[in-house]
């Protein structure tokens, strides 16, 4: 026989024997499952909205020689901090030490011809004092001369000013202080005025950071200081708070202090600059740098209370979010919920939809449904960056050194987890 019909043969045997058995009068009742119900946290919370930026330096210039030359000099330290006026490159000065120096001659003989001129001038008057001696052609020539040789004497002037000019910016000097970058050329190479770029200097303290408010939130922002819920600092300037890649939460405060003029027509947004301080610690080096990825986030009015979940407990219904409410009679109830701000501890903000003396399930939304009778397992709501710094604890732990659990007495019962909360939901009247 094949397998196939020995399957067959045992399953009609079964069926047979079962047949022959006095029916089972006993029902059995189903479970109801355990979940892990928690009431909201109730403290005050302040309305922000988040967002992502660069920073980027209130001062930012590009070093070019004004004049062309060959590189002799280069003091400066590569990535060093530099002073307003301190020197950062010298191209050869002697071409212009040469060229200002023959523009001052030139000044000098200009001034002898103007004294010459000056002299002929004064003697044609004491000879013009005698009738017919000197014709008043000759005087106005005279005085022509002397004119001229005070303009040249003007023009000889301007032309070593120019070469003075030209022999001062053979020294390149950093125009603001800041942070300077490495070299872009070496010492001997040729530079031509105007137009090679020898390095770069930015400030550092304070900072600015760059973001882009969306035009939803711009009207929101517009429409809370119109109505009094949103206060500018000294009448001009707004309160936003940074955050770095590294850090947690927000530690950095500032201003807003600028607003562009016009929204982005195709992406919808509007920039934004807030200003941080960006001081040099005693033994330390300056936290900011142009250029960073930084959190924005900005506060909207004043602490107000309002009452917390996890997220965890949020379910999404196509676009609306909701909740499960553990109701008097242990049964589930659906409840559509809007969501506030994540705050840092990782608790969520429910604006609408939620009572302070809910109990909302907290986990295994996946294995419960709306009106299920469930078993209750009542304990404080969790606190996401809690658990998660429980856990990177007890990761770091090592396997040996791992705290032994106190010993009992022989025979006593076993210890249980006493819970937080344990008064029941009223029951049904």
């Amino acid at each position: 026989m094949t397998p196939r019909i020995v399957r067959t043969i045992a399953y009609l045997t079964l069926l047979a024997l079962g047949g022959c058995g006095a029916p089972s009068t006993a029902s059995v009742e189903p479970t109801a499952p355990i979940v892990a119900v928690s009431l909201p946290v109730q403290r005050d919370v302040t309305d922000y909205i988040d967002y992502t930026g660069r920073t980027d330096a209130v001062n930012s210039v590009d070093i070019r020689p004004r004049v062309t030359g060959y590189l002799v000099e280069m003091p400066f330290k590569e990535g060093s901090d530099v002073k307003k006026d301190e020197l950062l490159f010298e191209v050869d000065p002697r071409p212009y030490q040469a060229q200002y120096d023959q523009a001052a001659s030139q000044v000098e003989l200009a001034r002898a011809q103007l004294k010459l001129a000056k002299a002929d001038y004064q003697r044609s008057l004491v000879v013009a004092k005698t009738p017919g001696a000197i014709s008043q052609q000759d005087l106005d020539k005279y005085l022509a001369a002397q004119e001229e040789a005070a303009a040249s004497v003007d023009a000889r002037v301007a032309s070593m000013e120019q070469y003075k000019l030209n022999l001062d910016f053979c020294r390149v000097i950093s125009p603001i202080d800041g942070h300077i970058s490495r070299y872009y050329l070496t010492l001997g190479n040729l530079v031509n005025q105007d137009q090679t770029l020898l390095t770069t200097v930015v400030s550092v303290d304070p900072m600015y950071a760059y973001f882009d408010l969306d035009e939803r939130t711009l009207l929101k922002i517009r429409d809370a200081i119109n109505d009094g819920k949103l206060v500018r600092h000294q009448g001009k300037d707004f309160p936003v708070l940074m955050g770095l890649q590294s850090e947690q939460g927000y530690p950095h405060d500032g201003m807003i202090n600028f607003v562009n003029n016009r929204v982005d027509p195709f992406t919808g947004t509007i920039t934004l600059r807030g200003v941080f301080a960006n001081p040099l610690p005693p033994a330390g080096v300056r936290l900011l740098s142009p250029g960073m990825f930084v959190r924005i986030r900005i506060p909207l009015g004043a602490p107000h209370p309002a009452l917390l979940v996890t997220d965890r407990a949020i379910g999404t219904d196509q676009s609306r979010k909701f909740v499960y409410i553990v109701d008097a009679e242990n049964k589930i109830r659906y409840q559509q919920v809007t969501l506030g701000a994540l705050q840092e501890d990782g608790l969520r903000v429910i604006e609408e939809g939620l009572t302070k003396d809910d109990w909302v399930v907290v986990s295994g939304l996946q294995q419960v449904q709306s009106k299920m009778l469930v078993s209750p397992e009542r304990e404080p709501m969790p606190i996401p960056v809690a658990e998660a710094e429980a856990a990177a604890k007890a990761a770091e732990t090592p396997a040996d050194q791992t705290p032994a659990k106190p010993a009992q007495p022989p025979g006593a019962p076993p210890a249980t987890k006493a819970p937080a909360r344990t008064d029941p939901p009223p029951a049904k009247q």
